[in-house]
């Protein structure tokens, strides 16, 4: 009886391969990008001074963070088991960022060979400026969360003493990591659907106010805090990004079009293809007729 290798798609004539292997190979994946996660989880357990030191940098800049001990910014934890959870949450995400290049790699090699040749170089295109997008929209991220903790802490009293627990930064912190990071993506899927035909230049250009202002909106409403300070932070970077994602997207139009003899004309105007038609139809009548 012949064996069948997991993880490997069968070739067949027109490319398809049955459910059930489709079934074995994706649990194959899932299986490999677990354990690239386990493993990056562990070492994220093992770096957890380091990278709890970095997380609680912008905290421990700001001169609330000494209320209670001048030498030492202070934290607090309002249960048992939460000084546990709180390493372990830090050494998953430290674990999903690790085992990246693992898991995408596996989502990719599953997808892959039900596209396209295009399709696939859009994805190339859309991996390849993913990930530094992310950072750079993190990174913008750090370097505010301070200033958003110092507007909201100002506002209290000089006999009020801020016990900040443990579980509410490190939300915060990760809440603007995520919106940051993935806002920043935003403007790749503008040129994504470009490439891809979807979204034109053309109407783009046409909704550029009402996207604009949808983005100060988004920028207010996802950013946790919601001061002036951060939404700006987010939203006017964001802007820049999607004003190159609309020139680019113009320059694609405009490339396209000059390989395009019928890019030009309106949806109400025939093409020449349509005029050789009807004139072979209106002498095709006449003939019978």
């Amino acid at each position: 009886m012949p064996t069948m290798k997991l993880g490997r798609r069968n070739a067949s004539p027109d490319g398809r391969m049955p459910l059930v292997e489709h079934l074995r190979e994706l649990r194959n994946r899932l299986v490999k990008a677990i354990l690239a996660f386990v493993v990056g989880a562990v070492v994220g357990w093992l770096l957890f001074d380091p990278v709890w030191d970095f997380l609680k940098q912008p905290y421990c800049s700001l001169p609330q963070s000494h209320v209670v001990d001048k030498d030492e910014c202070s934290l607090f934890v309002n249960g048992i088991f939460s000084s546990f959870f709180l390493k372990l949450k830090i050494a998953c995400i430290i674990g999903a960022v690790l085992s990246a290049p693992v898991w995408l790699y596996q989502l990719w090699s599953f997808v892959a060979p039900g596209l396209y040749g295009r399709e696939r170089r859009w994805t190339y295109v859309f991996l390849g400026a993913a990930v530094p997008l992310f950072f750079v929209g993190t990174a913008l991220a750090y370097v505010t969360v301070d200033k958003g903790l110092a507007i909201f802490l100002g506002f209290i009293a000089d006999d009020v003493l801020p016990l900040i627990t443990v579980d509410s930064y490190l939300g915060y912190v990760l809440t603007m990591l995520l919106v940051f990071g993935l806002t920043f993506e935003l403007p790749l899927f503008v040129v994504v659907l470009n490439l891809a035909g979807v979204l034109s230049s053309e109407r783009i250009r046409k909704s550029q106010r009402m996207i604009l202002f949808g983005i100060f909106v988004f920028a207010a409403v996802a950013t946790p805090s919601a001061d002036p300070f951060t939404m700006l932070a987010l939203a006017l970077p964001t802007v820049l990004l999607f004003e190159v994602a609309a020139l680019l997207a113009f320059l694609n139009d405009r490339r396209r079009s000059r390989h395009d003899p019928y890019a030009e004309l309106t949806d109400d105007e025939a093409s020449p293809l349509d005029l050789e038609a009807i004139d072979a139809e209106l002498e095709k009548g006449g003939r019978t007729g």
